[in-house]
């Protein structure tokens, strides 16, 4: 089972961007699935986005199909989501995870393997 890092939360303005990071230890990275979830403060974790073991397919929740794009180096490890177009209702703790299977699964918290402890990203008006 693989241990994940979160980095790259912070406070922007709505409009800004950030970039999430993701860096996983152990030698099979490359066979979960990769991405993140979010919650925001009273709410439940919802799915954002996720990436196929190889990388050649996505999926992404509504909200984030036309503002965040995601990718993943499995030489080192490493997954990144990046965000532009920040709004306010995207304030909450972004949490990396790790499933095996296939993406189609990903977007349920129960088939998920291993989380990270998260990140605060912090949207301002």
């Amino acid at each position: 089972q693989v241990q994940l890092v979160d980095s790259g939360g912070g406070s922007v303005q709505a409009g800004g961007s950030l970039r999430l990071s993701c860096t996983a230890s152990g030698r099979t990275f490359g066979s979960y699935v990769v991405g993140w979830f979010r919650q925001a403060p009273g709410k439940e974790r919802e799915f954002v986005a996720a990436i196929s073991w190889r990388g050649d397919s996505t999926a992404f929740a509504d909200y984030a199909k036309e503002r965040f794009t995601i990718s993943r180096d499995n030489a080192k490890n490493t997954a990144a989501l990046q965000m532009i177009n920040l709004k306010p209702e995207d304030t909450a703790v972004y949490y990396c995870a790790a499933a095996r299977g296939v993406l189609a699964d990903f977007p349920y918290t129960y088939n998920i393997n291993s989380w990270g402890k998260g990140t605060l990203v912090t949207v301002s008006s």
